[in-house]
């Protein structure tokens, strides 16, 4: 019968359970749970970096060199760093001391110490003071490959960080491993690795820590913020002496000296963070970091290593700075000096001065400061005439003062300049000659020949774009005489020959620059005999490079009220654009920017053989034009009064002859019938005259030599 239960319910009879169930079941659970943790592991590193040795190493910078690739502009990165080339570099207290305080058994276990493992748990387990089990193997790979995981804290990140450690094991020596941690670990105050942490805190390089000094550093890693010496002295200090009774009870030290430094009232000597990583030629590096930034992504330009080969020539960036410097003390307050000089062979930019001080005032007024070109800007217009078939020796009315609809224009001073050549026109800078000429060819065509040959700032088409009104920067017209310069062909201005990243991989790659004819070798060849004239008798004169003999073509600019002064001028090795003015555009200079040019080309040209410019046929002018004609329908003009045209005709009889003329005569072949009488009845030589032809040991001309041309809003 069977029995009831307290409940009433009948109980069974106990089953005995089977030996073998008993064992297997438990190893059965026991194996999926390893099966689990092996396929959780093995999902969790599936997409563990592949690494190199290389991708361990997160200290290097990236590096920007100058053309010659030995002199350093800059060092971009996250956080201020100065890594050690090696060990020796360091103290032996800074050694034994992050050692002793962060990895005892470092020399001996294979990355992961199991023995330091179970040390910490029980510590920490049995109340004592809380310690990590991280090696400084482990804790290197997580400041560089995993830094992106550094801060979860999981199973996970505690698997892949053990993997790559082991793995780090097979690529370094111990002394490599311990060096590179000293170089990446974090120090505080944005300090990062032992160098930059001496330097940040003592402004003493690493090498040359006391023991007190190495112990406090040795202990701000465990907690960057709350162990920082400057904004936490007595945490630091704290840290500092368990630091030394560590490095005493692993025998680096004795007792006797933990004890004195421990007394020992350490006084730090703080120096300033260097954040932006430029050490020299900040105009043209601050450049250089913008177009990296503009082609590549932040994490390439600040944490990718990269290796920078800039397009700077340190000697031709020298001569620049030195001739700018001198033209910014002439000037006095507050004016100031900007250049750029480019290789029209290649686009390379080869100088810049952006400014006075870039500590004071960063915006780079080479680069980003658009100012109206005046003048300079003569130079697209001559050329989409020369495109359009129009000869230079054309000769177009250059009288006082002319009208073009509502376009009221007047050369500088109501100067006349009677008719004469486009060439004479283009050397004496006359505003009414281009006003005309502009009329003829259209606004639009000078827009598009200065687009093709290396403007990159908006360009309205309105005739007033001949005189200089519209803004640009000396690296765009720089850029565009280069054009010129080349026979026609236009290259990117460019600051990069080469760019590699951390493994050698070409990034940008600019050593073999290839152009395209954005104008015919022809019209350039043409172009350069017209801008030649500017300086053998027009208003450039000074820029003469008499030392050195070589040729100069170029073109003068000078804006309303004078505010902005320009010299744009070629040779067959370097294009060059000069400003001159007051950054807040409040003043004008009273000097012009020719002296500045021929100081720096002439510092340039030093040592140099003398070249020619290239050689080409004169285009083909398929377009005449009388005077009447170039005076375009419905256009009015004006001539000075008779008394005015006395007394210039008497300066002029005064005035030397001239001993260079223009290749060809001026003089119009058919005189053109003028509206009013006053017109002269040739043509006015400038007011500056032909230097000698073979000067004995000449002096440059004393500035200023241009008359000033004025352009009209």
């Amino acid at each position: 019968m069977a029995k009831l239960g307290k409940h009433g319910v009948e109980s069974e009879r106990k089953r005995k359970v089977p030996l073998k169930v008993k064992v297997l079941v438990p190893l059965g659970v026991l194996a999926c749970g390893l099966v689990v943790a092996i396929g959780l592991c093995a999902f969790w590193l599936s997409d563990l970096p592949e690494v190199t040795a290389e991708d361990f190493d997160r200290t290097g910078s990236t590096t920007v060199y100058a053309s010659d690739r030995v002199t350093v502009l800059a060092r971009f990165q996250l956080q201020n760093r100065d890594p050690l080339p090696s060990l020796s570099e360091a103290s032996d207290d800074v050694i034994k001391g992050t050692i002793a305080t962060e990895d005892e058994r470092f020399y001996n276990h294979g990355g992961v110490d199991l023995e330091g493992i179970a040390r910490a748990l029980v510590n920490n387990l049995t109340g004592g003071e809380l310690e990590g089990a991280s090696t400084i193997t482990q804790q290197l790979v997580r400041n560089t490959v995993l830094a992106d995981e550094m801060n979860d804290i999981s199973i996970k990140r505690k698997v892949r960080e053990i993997a790559l450690a082991l793995k780090m094991e097979q690529y370094y020596t111990k002394d490599q491993i311990l060096l590179l941690y000293l170089n990446t670990i974090n120090y505080g105050s944005g300090a990062y690795g032992i160098e930059a942490a001496a330097q940040r805190y003592f402004s003493k390089p690493a090498c040359q820590l006391k023991l007190a000094e190495a112990a406090l550093l040795v202990g701000i890693p465990q907690s960057p913020t709350y162990n920082n010496p400057i904004d936490n002295p007595e945490n630091a200090k704290s840290r500092r002496n368990l630091v030394l009774d560590r490095m005493a009870s692993n025998g680096y030290i004795t007792e006797e000296e933990a004890q004195a430094a421990k007394n020992t009232d350490v006084k730090l000597s703080i120096s300033a963070i260097l954040d932006d990583g430029i050490l020299k030629y900040p105009y043209f590096t601050s450049y250089v970091r913008d177009q990296l930034l503009n082609q590549l992504s932040y994490d390439d330009v600040f944490q990718g290593s990269l290796t920078v080969y800039t397009t700077l020539d340190p000697d031709t960036q020298d001569a620049a700075e030195e001739a700018a410097q001198k033209k910014m003390e002439q000037m006095g307050e507050p004016f100031e000096c900007a250049m750029t000089a480019i290789d029209p062979n290649t686009g390379y930019v080869k100088a810049m001065v952006g400014g006075k001080d870039y500590r004071a005032e960063q915006f780079n007024l080479a680069a980003q400061g658009r100012r109206q070109a005046g003048s300079s800007f003569k130079t697209f217009t001559l050329i989409a005439a020369l495109e359009q078939g129009i000869s230079p020796d054309t000769p177009v009315k250059c009288n006082a003062k002319v009208t073009i609809g509502d376009w009221d224009v007047h050369n500088y001073a109501n100067h006349s300049y009677g008719t004469r050549s486009i060439s004479s026109a283009f050397a004496v800078s006359s505003n009414t000659g281009f006003a005309r000429l502009v009329t003829a060819v259209g606004p639009e065509a000078v827009v598009d020949v200065a687009k093709r040959m290396g403007i990159t700032s908006e360009l309205e088409a309105v005739p007033a774009i001949t005189l200089g009104v519209e803004e640009v920067t000396t690296l765009e017209m720089a850029n565009a005489y280069a054009t010129i310069a080349s026979g026609g062909i236009h290259h990117e201005a460019t600051v990069f020959e080469l760019v590699k990243d951390r493994h050698g991989n070409a990034v940008i790659d600019n050593t073999n620059p290839t152009g395209t004819q954005a104008i015919s070798r022809e019209v350039a060849h043409a172009a350069v005999g017209v801008m030649q004239g500017v300086v053998q008798y027009g208003t450039g004169t000074a820029a003469n490079l008499w030392k050195s003999g070589q040729k100069v073509a170029g073109k003068t600019g000078t804006t309303e009220n004078d505010r902005d002064k320009w010299f744009c001028g070629i040779t067959p090795q370097l294009s060059t654009a000069v400003w001159i003015g007051d950054r807040s555009n409040q003043r004008s200079p009273w000097t012009t920017a020719v002296s500045a040019y021929a100081d720096f080309m002439n510092a340039y040209m030093e040592g140099l053989e003398p070249q020619e410019f290239f050689e080409a046929e004169d285009p083909e002018y398929t377009k005449t034009f009388n005077n009447s004609d170039l005076d375009i329908e419905g256009l009015t003009y004006s001539s000075d009064d008779e008394k005015k045209k006395k007394e210039e005709a008497k300066t002029e009889e005064e005035e030397p002859a001239s001993s260079e003329e223009p290749s060809k005569p001026d003089t119009p072949t058919q005189t053109e019938q003028p509206s009013e009488p006053e017109t002269p009845s040739q043509p006015e030589t400038p007011e500056t005259p032909d230097p000698p032809a073979k000067p004995e040991e000449p002096d440059p001309p004393a500035e200023p030599e241009e008359p000033s041309e004025q352009s009209e809003a």
